[in-house]
């Protein structure tokens, strides 16, 4: 039987944050480096070295924590600006190779290089030339997988790192899945991987035996999604972004999050990078919108337009912050947060009755709003 071909890739860039500061600052090596607020407040990690996870040290914790488990923790504050530019390098790295890059974040992205064997080898020789190459090109290392989904692509470097490389290919998927956790499936968080235990689920292969009509019951439709998962079915295809009427980012959790606190910590990076995203192409858009998706894959979208345009990560927080607090409590599996109704930063503003005056994109009005937005969060 014909195999089925290795096509997708997906790349992940090791501590990205944090490496990039560390590359800028060769003194900060073999040192635990950390992004994020401070200590004092509501500070949070964005990202931690690998030295850093040593001490127990992750993204997503609060800094004062962090500072707990290592009091040498060498915190630094984020720079959005020069990690947006690096991000920028490495797409253009992606997109020598295929059209079919689908970005999740700034540090990670789906391509799809089927088609591109004549001009550059099979996957597996196209994974290796783009780690060389985003080695080379910007200092940094990547883990990458190559697979034959997006899942698998994904597993397989989340299983190498950092600096890893790994190849799952179709007749080893059983051998590769079947002994893991079961949290290794996406979508299977801490919560989640109790209620598997209780039904005597412990290992993908536990869950993959298991009759689908019964997880189905038990977990309504993720149920359904995580069962495909335990074997290795992911039909989804590599979808590359079009010409943007909007600019935004969203994320799927591994586990539902209902703390609202934490919520509202993803939701200010996204800003904070949406923002950079549209001064970098000299954009400001009118209408936010927030996307919450439940634990039984529900949908809602709340939106608000403001007087004028802005591009500003603090200004585009304080509206989503403000449409998370309309959304009704619940577990959620998806977050996102998106701008549309962009205009050309030059394009002239038509001020409204009320307001004599517009919102202006430059440095010293971000660092005001920022100044403020952290004396309302604590951070």
């Amino acid at each position: 039987m014909h195999e089925s071909p290795l096509s997708i890739l997906h790349v992940d860039m090791d501590a990205f944050y944090a490496s990039v500061e560390v590359r800028d600052n060769p003194s900060l090596a073999g040192l635990p480096v950390c992004v994020g607020g401070p200590a004092s407040g509501r500070g949070v990690i964005s990202a931690a070295s690998y030295e850093a996870r040593e001490f127990g040290v992750h993204s997503a914790m609060p800094t004062s924590q962090a500072r707990r488990l290592c009091p040498q923790l060498v915190l630094l504050p984020p720079d959005f600006d020069r990690y947006t530019e690096t991000s920028r390098q490495i797409m253009e790295i992606f997109r020598r190779y295929t059209p079919l890059v689908e970005p999740l974040s700034l540090d990670e992205a789906f391509l799809d290089v089927s088609g591109c064997e004549r001009l550059f080898g099979d996957a597996v020789a196209v994974g290796r030339r783009i780690k060389q190459d985003i080695l080379a090109e910007t200092g940094l290392v990547a883990s990458v997988g190559v697979a034959t989904s997006k899942f698998l692509a994904k597993l397989a470097s989340d299983l190498d790192k950092p600096d890893g490389f790994r190849v799952i290919r179709a007749h080893e998927i059983r051998d590769v899945l079947d002994p893991l956790p079961v949290s290794k499936i996406f979508g299977v968080g801490e919560r989640t991987a109790k209620r598997l235990e209780q039904l005597g689920v412990h290992t993908v292969r536990d869950l993959a035996d298991k009759p689908r009509d019964e997880v189905a019951k038990e977990f309504g439709a993720s149920g359904i999604w995580i069962h495909d998962l335990a074997h290795g079915i992911d039909t989804r295809r590599v979808t590359p972004r079009r010409e943007e009427k909007s600019h935004g980012m969203e994320r799927t959790f591994a586990e539902d999050i209902a703390d609202r606190a934490e919520l509202k910590l993803f939701l200010l990076q996204f800003c904070e990078e949406v923002a950079f995203g549209l001064r970098d192409k000299g954009l400001r858009g009118r209408t936010i919108t927030l996307k919450a998706r439940y634990s039984d894959f529900k949908t809602v979208t709340r939106t608000k337009t403001l007087d004028y345009p802005t591009n500003l990560g603090p200004r585009i927080f304080a509206v989503a912050r403000d449409l998370l607090d309309r959304v009704k409590p619940g577990p959620l599996r998806l977050i996102g947060i998106s701008v549309s109704g962009l205009l050309d930063v030059r394009a002239p503003i038509q001020e409204t009755l009320f307001n004599g005056h517009h919102e202006g994109g430059s440095r010293e009005d971000w660092l005001q709003t920022s100044k403020k937005l952290e004396r309302v969060t604590g951070g």
